[in-house]
């Protein structure tokens, strides 16, 4: 069953209420859904707002959460971080969501976090980003650079050699990332011979192309986001740029695999919690049935798998709360240290601390035909650096972003 809001200036704007299965006497959960279905991130996020569709579906059609529909209410953001702002205000403060599924880039999550700190609700973020954010009101269910670099990178350098050339977008998650990259690389006694940063807007590489084949790395670490600056990938290929590359953003956030034509993708080595060529009895059942209500979906990122999957931690936080919906008591949930989920990755399990989530962590490989291939997989790998470091949001809530350089106080 589905309803719309017959408003004209609401329908323009792309908002959609939807329930999904049978009827129900109690009153609806509504969770809030601000995704971008256009704009320059669309690619890698429509799928964001199908995984919590497919959840929505499963769960109505199973009963609920605590007897209760589970009501998504979906705006476009068009990737326009005002609109984040105006829509997170919105469904907050009119139309009074439990919660709110929200943001694909860091640029949107830090533009409405002070919304969401305002209006003292919960929000989920259930993207790969550069980690750092110790916030009570926020839930984060992707992957972080501790989870994704510290296994990737001391894979590269043993493999491929120890000089490190980095390229990365241009604003927070491109900046903070690159500076776990130095981190690390610098731990595992590499060398970095170049690092770049390129505008969002950027489309055209041939500068930068040649900066590295000056800089004869031994491979590249690619952190480039949105359609734009995916163009690097083809136009490095026709300069004959043939090196290894490594990166905690691409295939498993815009497929570059299978948008673009091989070998431009070859020896591209990503970290990622899941996409669709895993190959597990989960894997294939997830894979099975997402492509039997969206026939269309050209790809199963890992941005959809997380938002799929935070959906069923937000019904098993509700129910283990006996069907309160307020921060506060899913937050005593979380505290406890074991609300999990048998996502189609693996298990999964939130961190008390932090309330950033574990994730078994794939190495996938491209071949020359764009295939993948899985060189090396870490199970259980928690979102540790945060709680190390000083976060402790079962004690304090200091709802602020922290980088390695500038870790939590402690005590």
């Amino acid at each position: 069953m589905m309803k719309k809001r017959s408003s004209g200036a609401l329908a323009a704007l792309g908002t959609l209420l939807l329930l999904s299965g049978a009827a129900f006497a109690a009153d609806p959960i509504k969770l809030g859904v601000l995704e971008d279905q256009s704009g320059d991130f669309a690619v890698a996020t429509i799928g964001k707002l199908h995984g919590i569709q497919l959840a929505t579906d499963e769960i109505n059609a199973a009963g609920g959460i605590a007897g209760r529909p589970l009501e998504l209410v979906v705006y476009d953001t068009q990737s326009d971080n005002t609109r984040y702002q105006e829509f997170m205000r919105r469904v907050l403060q009119r139309d009074k969501v439990n919660a709110v599924f929200a943001g694909f880039s860091s640029a949107s999550r830090e533009a409405y976090r002070p919304i969401v700190n305002q209006f003292d609700a919960l929000a989920f973020y259930n993207n790969q980003y550069e980690g750092g954010v110790c916030d009570a009101n926020m839930i984060v269910t992707g992957a972080v650079p501790e989870q994704q670099f510290s296994t990737l990178l001391p894979y590269m350098l043993q493999t491929y050699g120890k000089k490190v050339y980095t390229i990365a977008a241009d604003y927070n998650f491109g900046q903070i990332s690159a500076e776990w990259v130095r981190n690390i690389v610098k731990e595992n006694g590499g060398e970095m011979v170049g690092e770049e940063f390129i505008p969002l807007g950027v489309s055209q590489f041939s500068q930068t192309i040649q900066n590295i084949q000056a800089a004869k790395p031994d491979f590249v670490v690619t952190l480039l986001v949105g359609t734009a600056q995916a163009s690097y990938y083809e136009q490095a290929g026709a300069a004959n740029l043939a090196l290894p590359m490594a990166s905690s953003v691409n295939v498993g956030q815009g497929y570059e695999h299978k948008r673009f034509k091989p070998p431009s993708l070859a020896n591209m080595y990503a970290t990622v919690n899941y996409i669709e060529e895993v190959d597990t009895p989960a894997s294939k059942a997830f894979v099975e049935k997402w492509h039997k209500k969206f026939p269309d979906e050209p790809y199963i990122n890992q941005e959809a798998e997380n938002s799929y999957t935070a959906t069923y931690l937000y019904k098993t936080m509700i129910e283990r709360a006996g069907g309160k919906t307020d921060k506060e008591s899913l937050r005593a949930e979380i505290a406890k240290g074991d609300v999990c989920f048998d996502a189609p990755e693996g298990k999964v399990c939130l961190d008390p601390k932090s309330q950033h989530m574990s994730h078994t962590i794939y190495l996938a490989k491209v071949g020359d035909d764009h295939s993948i291939s899985f060189p090396k997989v870490w199970n259980d790998i928690k979102p540790y650096w945060l709680g190390e470091a000083g976060c402790d949001l079962t004690k304090n809530d200091p709802s602020a972003q922290y980088t390695p350089s500038n870790p939590p106080p402690k005590g």
